[in-house]
């Protein structure tokens, strides 16, 4: 099985929470693992905002790319994003959420373009085929 696992995911890996231990036991089970380098960019602004030290931000971004493939925004991905996010941006007014980010769209094209499963909290992909949801009942939101 292919993962492909977004900042949420991370967040709650590195809390030691009870959903960090779901990604955990998922990550260890798959075959695959990928992080989508824009996850990196994201994690880090939550961190720098947080004021965490910069040595365990780096520490932390560096354990992600121990244990995942960090995939990059090529051609591909960045078509797929496009498509996404029209269709994200359409659910979520539908839905009364707020919109999600470019981020989000990015996130599910590379979980899309590997045929992968994303591990995730995100209320946007919530009930998604694709996903797997550690998330509450509620609106999820780690970032």
């Amino acid at each position: 099985m292919r993962i492909v696992v977004d900042s949420y995911a991370w967040v709650e890996l590195f809390m030691g929470s009870e959903k960090g231990r779901l990604v955990k036991e998922k990550l260890s089970s798959a075959d695959e693992v990928y992080t989508p380098d824009i996850v990196l960019a994201e994690l880090a602004r939550k961190y720098f905002r947080e004021r965490i030290e910069a040595n365990i931000l780096e520490a932390r971004l560096s354990k992600i790319s121990e244990l995942s493939r960090i995939v990059p925004v090529d051609e591909k991905v960045a078509v797929k994003a496009a498509e996404i996010d029209r269709e994200l941006k359409e659910k979520a007014r539908k839905a009364g959420i707020r919109e999600p980010g470019l981020f989000d769209a990015v996130i599910m094209a590379v979980a899309k373009v590997l045929n992968a499963s994303l591990i995730t909290g995100d209320e946007h992909f919530r009930e998604r085929p694709e996903t797997i949801w550690i998330g509450g009942g509620e609106g999820a939101s780690a970032l």
